[in-house]
């Protein structure tokens, strides 16, 4: 086994002009460029491949920790800079691996995603946010940001993308024409398919159950989704508890002091309780203060969740759409157009049978078996082309399988941080607890603390005092 089965090698293979003219109209998928050789099919593989021979290319031997190591890139805003209408948004972008820090914009993670696309189409490639043009308020920039640093992570840690030259450009290039580089870069190549040299082999290594595998792995998946979204919605009310709560304590705290800050003049029937109220109102804006630090620890728990739990959750979600994405590329794309191709050339051979029948011109009868030659070799491509689309389903499968230990992270993160959370605010609560003595009234209308505190409260819920 061998965790290299995903390097692109160069070799050239079929032929893409042939595709494109089984199907004109199919753009779910990006057509190469380059004219391309035709090819034999390969045979349909012999039942003993179902058990895959050792050091098979399709099986990868990647762990989580190795691609977590690959990269960790960092996504910041940079102060706005107005334009002559709009604001534009940049972002500071920043690679441990490559060791930069570049400027990019939005349209530069487009461009950047379309020729990943380009050059990628049966691998994950991640969802970008989407883009706001008017009305964008703060937190839709930062969930923006948050949004831009998962994909590029994602991208960053991809065994295939991580070693593309398109990567690279994007994380270290710090020029003002990115986006033309990076079409550059790709434009001048096709894709996967044309240089991988195991293309028009990946039948050869797939196990001859593949499509029902192939429905059994994206059932699952959908499974997975359903129930990590799930587990997504209720982390984010957990972290938006603790940040309403962080509100409420500051709230309740400039209730107190405007309490305390009082000047109303007490009725002449209540003059002989004048100094209790007066000592009290001064006791409750002292302890308003001190509310400033349980509202302080609780925002930070809130901000905490969010970054420690909720962040790794739509992490991994990110990846789980990105599967769905290309299940949808695979049936859509390929797929498609290798039965439109198919129908296409049933209805090139009635041509043809008809033609035969009524004895046409022998210059029609020899263009329509070319053209009948020319679709043969688009659905071989076609062939070629689905059954590398589902060698690429198989490994990127693998991929996130590879990624479900994140979910032990996510767990013990979240635990974690529950933990810190009610150490500190119960730290944070005996603290005060002390400084209440100022409120308790003794039998000469001091203020003084109670002789001995209850060590639990009444039944009626009442103070005793």
């Amino acid at each position: 086994m061998t965790g290299r089965a995903m390097d692109p090698l160069p070799a050239a293979a079929v032929g893409a002009a042939a595709e494109k003219e089984a199907d004109p109209q199919a753009a779910d998928l990006p057509t190469p460029q380059a004219v391309e050789p035709q090819v034999i099919v390969q045979r349909a593989p012999a039942p003993s491949r179902m058990q895959m021979p050792q050091g098979n290319p399709l099986l990868l031997s990647h762990s989580l920790q190795e691609l977590l190591a690959r990269d960790t890139v960092q996504v910041e805003l940079i102060p706005e800079k107005k334009g002559l209408f709009l604001k534009h948004v940049e972002y500071e972008v920043s690679s441990q691996r490559f060791k930069s820090s570049v400027y990019r914009r939005y349209n530069d993670f487009v461009v950047f995603q379309e020729m990943l696309l380009h050059k990628f189409p049966y691998r994950m490639v991640p969802a970008l946010p989407p883009k706001r043009m008017l009305g964008a308020d703060r937190e839709f920039i930062e969930a923006r940001r948050r949004a831009l640093k998962r994909f590029v992570n994602l991208v960053a840690r991809h065994p295939l993308f991580s070693e593309d030259v398109v990567l690279k450009l994007f994380l270290s290039f710090s020029g003002s024409d990115v986006q033309n580089k990076l079409k550059e870069s790709a434009q001048c190549v096709g894709d996967e398919f044309m240089n991988c040299k195991l293309a028009t082999r990946a039948k050869d290594f797939l196990p001859a159950d593949i499509q029902a595998q192939f429905a059994i792995s994206r059932e699952l998946i959908r499974n997975i989704y359903n129930s990590f979204h799930k587990l997504r919605d209720r982390a984010e009310r957990i972290a938006s508890r603790a940040i309403d709560n962080a509100a409420d304590l500051l709230i309740f705290g400039k209730e107190l002091s405007a309490i305390g800050s009082d000047t109303t003049l007490l009725p002449s029937w209540a003059a002989l309780n004048s100094s209790t109220w007066g000592s009290l109102k001064w006791a409750l804006k002292g302890l308003s203060v001190e509310f400033a630090l349980p509202e302080d620890k609780a925002a930070q728990q809130g901000k905490q969740a969010e970054n420690d739990v909720v962040e790794k959750l739509n992490l991994f979600l990110d990846l789980l759409q990105s599967y769905k994405d290309l299940c949808e590329r695979h049936e859509k794309g390929v797929l498609h157009k290798h039965q439109r191709a198919l129908h296409k050339y049933s209805l090139m051979k009635r041509q043809m049978m008809s033609a035969a029948v009524q004895n046409r011109e022998p210059e029609s009868v020899e263009q329509l078996e070319s053209r009948i030659v020319e679709q043969e070799n688009a659905i071989q491509t076609m062939e070629l082309r689905n059954y590398f689309s589902l060698y690429c389903l198989h490994q990127e499968t693998q991929l996130i399988h590879v990624y479900l230990p994140l979910t032990s992270h996510i767990l013990r993160a979240f635990v974690n941080s529950q933990i810190q959370g009610h150490k500190e605010m119960s730290k944070v609560w005996n603290d005060l607890r002390p400084k209440l003595s100022c409120l308790f009234a003794g039998p000469h209308s001091a203020l003084t603390p109670p002789r001995s505190p209850p060590q639990s409260p009444p039944e009626d819920g009442l103070c005793p005092h």
